[in-house]
């Protein structure tokens, strides 16, 4: 929805002004009263529209007057346009100029309406822009992503999902130019996403901690090599779909990356016990690296792993990766560790369902005895 700036005054205060210019008879004595809704101070008005459910309200109250426009469009900082069906393109292109203080913005759409000139619209007035929602706009080209990285070189979080028609020359750009980007998603970048990209994020992008590589099957094992070495800080991984890397990717992560909790390797069927326990023996190592900060998070490990339909991997290893892992479940309630169309893994269990196996053959132990 729509954050404001800290408020320098209590809404009770200005509730208060405003109960009291409404008794005629009374206002002497308020001090300063407002002589209309036109009047209302920036804190409060941000804050009323915040509080309304539909996106749509700051959009549709910026348009009330001059002073509400101005007042809206200096205190917005969270603005979506996801409800738009149509004109959006004319709408983005419109307004931007007014939202100079934007700094998350969701422009996913069901149907493409989007083109480049709303991006370069947006590229060019919203310069504080941290967080930006591109998923799903087939329409768009490189054009866009040149735009971003020379005028919103403070993204941190982007999402241009399903984007088919971005070259890796223009990631490679932008990927220079924001280096601060954390969270990136890349799913179905087909063209966008190649090798020489992984590098480029590997080289600029060291603060990053979530990638979605999904369904990108041009990348191979030197790509996610380069990308482990440089993003050491990176907590998810996607790689779901990327047929043509090998244990030697999920080997460099395992080594590169001790503080990855989620990763997707589903499909990727080069994938052999060699890369589980490498992941495995990642856990054991990493409790004595003295470079190693000894954080919650990096103390529980890997939390989520999908390893649907790859085939070649067999019980003892998933199974000693398991025990590394106690983040890792099999159990119907927790259920992380993902390994369906893996027939020869039905019988690879977590600790928790273990101990719950144990403890229902002492019950029925028990049971028996009387």
């Amino acid at each position: 929805m729509v954050c404001g700036r800290p408020l320098t005054g209590g809404l009770d205060t200005w509730f208060q002004t405003l109960i009291v210019s409404s008794e005629k008879g009374k206002s002497d004595t308020a001090g300063s009263v407002l002589s209309g809704w036109k009047d209302l101070p920036l804190e409060l008005l941000v804050r009323i529209v915040s509080l309304a459910d539909d996106p749509r309200m700051v959009i549709v109250a910026s348009g009330v007057c001059t002073g509400w426009r101005d007042a809206l469009c200096l205190g917005t900082t969270n603005l979506s346009f996801s409800w738009c069906n149509l004109n959006m393109n004319n709408l983005v292109q419109s307004l931007a100029p007014k939202f100079t203080k934007i700094e998350v913005l969701s422009l996913r759409q069901n149907r493409p309406q989007l083109e480049d000139g709303a991006v370069e619209a947006v590229a060019n007035n919203c310069h504080e822009l941290k967080d930006l929602d591109l998923s799903r706009s087939f329409r768009l080209s490189d054009r866009s992503l040149y735009a971003l990285a020379d005028g919103c070189p403070h993204l941190t979080r982007l999402n241009i999902s399903g984007c088919s028609n971005f070259s890796d020359s223009a990631l490679v750009h932008l990927t220079a130019c924001c280096n601060e980007l954390k969270y990136l998603n890349l799913c179905g970048c087909v063209r966008a996403v190649s090798d020489r990209a992984l590098q480029a994020i590997g080289q600029n992008c060291n603060q990053l901690q979530s990638l979605n590589l999904g369904w990108c099957e041009s990348i191979t094992d030197k790509g996610v090599v380069c990308l482990a070495s440089g993003c050491p800080n990176l907590r998810a991984l996607d790689l779901c779909g990327c047929i043509l890397i090998t244990d030697e990717s999920v080997i460099a992560l395992a080594n590169g990356c001790p503080r990855l909790r989620s990763l997707g390797l589903y499909y990727c069927q080069n994938i052999t016990d060699k890369a589980m326990y490498s992941l495995a023996n990642s856990r054991v190592t990493g409790k004595c690296g003295p470079t190693v900060r000894k954080s919650t998070e990096e103390k529980e490990g890997l939390a989520n792993l999908n390893i649907s339909q790859c085939t070649a991997l067999t019980p003892p290893a998933v199974q000693a990766l398991c025990d590394s892992f106690p983040g890792l479940h099999t159990c119907p309630e927790r259920h992380s560790l993902i390994i369906s169309g893996c027939l020869s893994l039905t019988s690879v269990h977590c600790h928790c369902a273990v101990q719950a196996h144990r403890t229902g053959r002492v019950l029925m132990s028990t049971y028996h005895a009387y």
